[in-house]
């Protein structure tokens, strides 16, 4: 059985006050290469509709097709749904109340993959479900400045939402200092769905997988199913779209 890290006060209070918080070392060897495993099944788990959603996309280096990330793991892995609740617990000490899961995701970021323009979680229109989120992410593969940690700014969360379905432009950002963040396999990192953060592509050649389970407060509803349904509506999974369709990838 995998161990469920436990969050200091003085870790607690830096989420509050920043925004995120890095926690190295949550996971040890061990667990780590139960996760790692876990994410080989997941990888290997063929594409079919009803079933866990994998999006694509082209190489930057050579367009060839890539694995972006895999998503609404936990209900096709029983590995990863207990995963789903050992950091359920994390994100409980986080937000000082339970916490119920929201989504979660594998962002692959393989050689060649692109990365994210700075943006906050909740301009995908999460505000619609609940006001109260936090975003642990589990870092896989070691993330670098050269393979496209993550970076984030500090205080900014306090703001509130900024934008709407759109990338930030250069006056929501005026003051903000993006600082990376690189971690190592086991490291988690929690942030706030109104944090701004962002990531460069991966140039390098190995992958930089990052898994990604956002939980809201659970007194403000159990939205699961109601946000993957409405999701599946505007940007489903490559293999269940429309062919005649456009979909464009926003925030």
């Amino acid at each position: 059985m995998i161990k469920t890290p436990a969050l200091s006060e003085e870790q607690i209070a830096a989420f509050e006050r920043d925004g995120f918080v890095h926690v190295p070392g949550a996971f040890d060897a061990k667990d780590v290469e139960t996760i790692l495993a876990w994410t080989s099944e997941v990888m290997a788990m063929p594409e079919e509709p009803g079933r866990q959603w994998v999006y694509h996309e082209k190489s930057r280096n050579d367009g060839a097709d890539l694995v972006n990330r895999i998503e609404k793991i936990a209900p096709f892995h029983e590995g990863y749904r207990q995963l789903t609740d050992i950091l359920g617990e994390v994100a409980s000490s986080a937000l000082r109340e339970p916490a119920a899961l929201f989504k979660e995701k594998i962002n692959f970021k393989m050689p060649g993959g692109g990365g994210f323009e700075p943006h906050q979680d909740a301009q995908a229109g999460w505000n619609d479900y609940a006001q109260d989120f936090v975003n642990v992410m589990l870092c896989l593969d070691e993330a670098t400045v050269e393979n496209g940690c993550l970076e984030v700014t500090a205080g900014h969360h306090k703001r509130g939402l900024l934008r709407g379905m759109e990338p930030l432009t250069e006056e929501d950002m005026e003051g903000m200092d993006f600082v990376h963040c690189p971690t190592k396999p086991g490291d988690l990192v929690l942030f706030d769905a109104y944090c701004p953060h962002r990531s460069a592509p991966n140039p390098t050649a190995a992958s930089r997988r990052m898994y990604f389970a956002t939980y809201n407060k659970a007194s403000q509803g159990d939205h699961y199913d109601r946000y993957h349904a409405d999701k599946h509506r505007n940007y489903p999974p490559d293999i269940e779209r429309d062919p005649s369709r456009k979909y464009v990838y926003k925030v």
